[in-house]
């Protein structure tokens, strides 16, 4: 009885010890599911993010966004900024056809678009593209920069470079001619013709160039110093009683019937004629600075002033050409970090706008970073000019308008009536006509 007794216990023993080493055994393997949970968890928050960007321009736009991702990497290592580098043509051709296929397949997070053709893809596919409304802090951009992202009230670009226009001119020849760097400052279109006669009539040279197949870039800027545009503010085709785009053109012809007006066979032409010395002026934006110095022999020659007006309309002497934003795709998988990359570096990074600029030439659309030492710099090119000064003051005078989204569309209705103009064939009031009527047939209007 005994034995049994003993042997009863040992085997109550043998079943305590095995309980005790199971517990310790499945308590060890909970404890260790629960630090790979947490491993993993940490590995997710670490994890890679990989922001893409559509864009073109392999000396200007993509460094500055692959700048801007260098910058961030400072704020959020784990974000990096991948490019994929087009075309201008083949990023909104390859856009369009994503965005119509609907389901966001192949898109990538961020695209770049320039300010006259983003009005289209708002109206277009306006879901397609985040409302940054309640993001981005836009009272800190330029007027001007704000309309060109804003559809229906909302904001859905950042703003990004501008295009600030200038009148660049040769003092010398312009002294030959009888002219100081005075007379220069505060021009009309009309007093820039008279100076180009006398240019003309003493050294030979022409007063302005203008690339045969589309020359209104210059037209633009005459319509936006009075603001106005090839749209009303509603929208609406503002071609056929435009009385900034109907002076744009007759500046244009009476420079021709001058003689003081270069026509270049392409815009690499155009830059042979003003660098070969055969042009003592020209109108552009402030990236037209790399073209004029690609002529070293000018140095010291060159100077800035401000962009000639119209007479009246309430022209200004300043204008914009050109310029685009930032657009961020609601397909992104990446849009928290796409939003936090901008919100810090482009509002607000001032080194980063003080790199870009001096590096890449981009004047920006953001206020804070329109000043500075970088600013009070003397280019010995001009003439000790302080040229980004000058065209940062230049920005704050540029007219609001609405660019409409269909400016290359409008391009194309002025080009195809411009010449026949030029050559006396076609009246204005017939030319205008002739293009707001293709315009209006090509949109459906």
């Amino acid at each position: 009885m005994k034995l049994k007794k003993l042997n009863k216990i040992s085997f109550i023993s043998i079943l305590l010890v095995m309980v005790i080493i199971l517990s310790s055994g499945c308590s060890k393997s909970v404890t260790q599911n629960n630090d790979n949970k947490e491993k993993a968890s940490i590995n997710a928050k670490n994890e890679q993010k990989v922001i893409t960007v559509w864009a073109w321009d392999d000396k200007f736009n993509i460094p500055v966004i692959e700048k801007a991702g260098e910058y961030y990497n400072k704020v959020n290592p784990n974000v990096k900024i991948k490019v994929l580098s087009l075309s201008k043509e083949d990023v909104y051709t390859k856009l369009q056809t994503a965005l119509a296929a609907g389901g966001g397949q192949g898109l990538p997070d961020v695209v770049l678009l320039e300010d006259y053709v983003a009005g289209k893809f708002l109206k277009t596919f306006n879901d397609a593209f985040a409302d940054l409304s309640n993001d981005i802090d836009y009272s800190n951009f330029l007027d001007f920069k704000k309309q060109a992202v804003t559809y229906n009230g909302h904001q859905y670009g950042i703003p990004f470079d501008t295009g600030a226009t200038s009148l660049f001119y040769r003092l010398d020849v312009i002294e030959k001619a009888g002219y100081t760097e005075n007379d220069m400052k505060n021009l009309t279109w009309d007093k820039f013709i008279e100076i180009g006669k006398k240019v003309k009539e003493k050294t030979g040279l022409y007063m302005d160039a203008e690339v045969s197949s589309d020359p209104t870039s210059t037209i633009r800027t005459i319509m936006q110093s009075a603001g106005q545009w090839y749209f009303d503010k509603s929208g609406n085709i503002n071609i056929k009683n435009n009385k900034a785009l109907a002076e744009a053109l007759t500046v244009l012809k009476k420079m021709q019937d001058a003689g003081i007006l270069y026509w270049a066979q392409s815009a690499g032409d155009r830059s042979g004629a003003i660098n070969g010395g055969k042009v003592a002026a020209v109108v552009n934006g402030p990236w037209f600075v790399s073209t004029l110095k690609a002529a070293p022999d000018q140095k010291g020659l060159w100077r800035v002033a401000e962009t000639p007006r119209l007479s009246d309309l309430n022209s200004v002497n300043a204008s914009n050409v050109g310029g685009g934003a930032w657009y961020i795709l609601n397909s992104s998988k990446n849009k928290k970090e796409a939003i936090d990359l901008f919100k810090n570096i482009f509002t607000g990074n001032l080194d980063f706008y003080k790199d870009i600029l001096v590096n890449q030439g981009a004047l920006t659309a953001y206020k804070p970073a329109l000043q500075g030492d970088v600013f009070q710099q003397g280019d010995d090119f001009f003439g000790g000019q302080k040229i980004y000064a000058f065209f940062a003051d230049t920005l704050s005078k540029v007219p609001v308008v609405n660019y409409g989204g269909y400016v290359a569309e409008a391009n194309a209705a002025i080009n195809g009536v411009l010449m026949n103009y030029m050559s006396g064939s076609l009246s204005l009031n017939d030319a205008l006509t002739q293009a707001e009527n293709q315009l209006k047939n090509q949109l459906g209007k």
